[in-house]
């Protein structure tokens, strides 16, 4: 992925305002999966004239355009990232609620296989893990 969120917004015909390219920058430099509220918090910083109304419609904006993918890991609240990342899965800590990004080659490697098996070839998957951290005694 070389495009930045904004230059991929641009080449959807998205008109781009300051505010919106202020967004589009805190969610390309997200490294988390944040949700309306975080980023809302993270852009006002940057320009205090933005509202989270602003936040709401942009985001909706980005997801429709396939620009963002909107994800929901069971706590009540839609989490967004780029839709261009690199492929991954994600191990959702159950307590804290942080989200683990991860490849494992096995595991996709068992997914193709069994796509076969069932007579299909894999075109794209998402996977969740919930969990709890293993307390040591």
């Amino acid at each position: 992925m070389t495009d930045t969120i904004s230059a991929r917004c641009e080449a959807k015909g998205l008109r781009m305002t300051g505010q919106r390219r202020i967004i589009a920058q805190v969610l390309q430099d997200s490294t988390d999966h944040p949700d309306v509220e975080e980023l809302y918090a993270r852009a006002s910083a940057l320009d205090a004239g933005i509202s989270i109304a602003t936040v709401y419609r942009t985001v909706k904006l980005f997801e429709e355009a396939g620009i963002l993918d909107r994800l929901e890991f069971g706590d009540g609240r839609a989490r967004y990232e780029d839709a261009e990342r690199e492929h991954h899965d994600h191990l959702i800590d159950m307590h804290s609620g942080d989200v683990i990004e991860f490849v494992d080659p096995d595991i996709e490697a068992l997914q193709e296989k069994i796509a076969a098996k069932l007579g299909y070839e894999l075109r794209g998957h998402k996977l969740e893990l919930y969990g709890v951290p293993i307390r040591k005694r």
